[in-house]
């Protein structure tokens, strides 16, 4: 390994949500980079997937089913780092409630099942809060340590569309802030990551053609978002480098909220050479 890409060596790093996409990408980057990575995911066998492509990169990684919504789960998932690897150094808390039947069916308030509702609070905030709940007295105890939270585009605007969703987004920005703001003097720093569009296993199950080309003339970056994006801005989060940062919310959007979307369209409607 490059000494210039072994910012990570001899970290233990815990990311939820690894099975795939974002989380799987940011696990395999981290591997790369020297940590060694406990992939946390529901679903087990795709974890265990994500693994195996650890280490046959030459990677350390170990699997742990987890229901990141359950008390018991995480704090289990936390002390099986801590005895496995010896302690955590970071957590990336990147789990979220994005499968069809609770992400398909959030479409608007007045219909909203609130059984819904409560379920995508419980995995995609209360999970947050749980991992940071356990994760922290260790690196407390040794008075460093990094948290990651994903947050969404969709927690930092309206849209017409999935407000549970959005909601609990937002409520992951707000936590984020008090996270830092509780332990950053006790050497903790924790920022959030604010994904847009990323073609990742569900969005490109829930996408047409359509949304996606609308999708890519809203943004400045003329191209589709990959989890390889999202995982390079945890990794220098994770790092040294990043040591200054902390309670920022970070777009990896392609530039969809820096403008209008709206004048985005008129100019490209308008046959502007440019859009």
């Amino acid at each position: 390994m490059s000494p210039a890409l072994d910012t990570l060596s001899g970290r233990v790093a815990v990311i939820t949500g690894a099975a795939s996409g974002i989380g799987r990408a940011t696990a395999q980057l981290f591997a790369e980079r020297g940590a060694l990575v406990v992939v946390a995911d529901i679903v087990e066998k795709q974890a265990e997937a994500t693994v195996d492509l650890i280490r046959r990169g030459g990677g350390t990684a170990a699997p742990f089913t987890v229901d990141v919504s359950d008390e018991e789960e995480v704090a289990a998932m936390v002390g099986h780092t801590v005895t496995l690897f010896g302690s955590i150094d970071i957590l990336h808390n990147n789990a979220a409630a994005l499968d069809p039947g609770t992400l398909g069916q959030d479409r608007d308030v007045v219909s909203m099942a609130v059984d819904l509702w409560d379920r995508t609070m419980a995995v995609t905030l209360r999970g947050a809060m749980l991992g940071c709940k356990y994760a922290l007295p260790h690196m407390l105890e040794r008075g460093a340590g990094v948290i990651l939270n994903t947050t969404s585009t969709a927690g930092l605007t309206g849209d017409l569309s999935r407000p549970a969703y959005g909601s609990a987004k937002a409520g992951v920005v707000s936590f984020t802030r008090y996270v830092a703001t509780l332990y950053g003097r006790r050497g903790i720093r924790c920022n959030a990551i604010a994904p847009g569009l990323i073609l990742s296993p569900p969005a490109l199950a829930a996408l047409t053609p359509e949304q996606l080309d609308t999708a890519r003339h809203n943004r400045l970056v003329p191209r589709h978002g990959r989890p390889e994006d999202v995982a390079a801005l945890a990794a220098f989060l994770a790092s040294d480098e990043a040591g200054f940062i902390t309670g920022q919310v970070i777009n990896v959007d392609g530039g969809a909220l820096a403008h209008s979307p709206g004048y985005s369209d008129q100019l490209r409607l308008s046959g502007d050479s440019h859009y």
